[in-house]
């Protein structure tokens, strides 16, 4: 029981210290900044290019954006020696 709420603890820490994490990705001059909570805290788009090709790059970005957090975050659970 103890092991359990001691796990969910060290789970929690870990948890707030990646809300802090920012990854950025850029494409074409469209950049996307999200945080370790999935959440998009900036968008830049590149008025140089057509509506359909800045809607197709960020898409792109974004995705691109939640696989790298879902990676950072399994690295960084895996090298904290954090098991379930």
């Amino acid at each position: 029981m103890f092991d359990q709420l001691k796990k969910m603890a060290e789970l929690k820490k870990i948890q707030d210290s990646f809300k802090k994490e920012l990854i950025v990705v850029e494409k074409n001059g469209i950049k996307v900044v999200m945080n370790g909570n999935f959440e998009v805290q900036e968008i830049n788009l590149n008025d140089s290019l057509s509506k359909e090709d800045q809607e197709r790059i960020l898409i792109q970005c974004l995705n691109e954006a939640k696989d790298n957090i879902q990676k950072t975050l399994a690295k960084n659970l895996m090298s904290s020696g954090f098991s379930f």
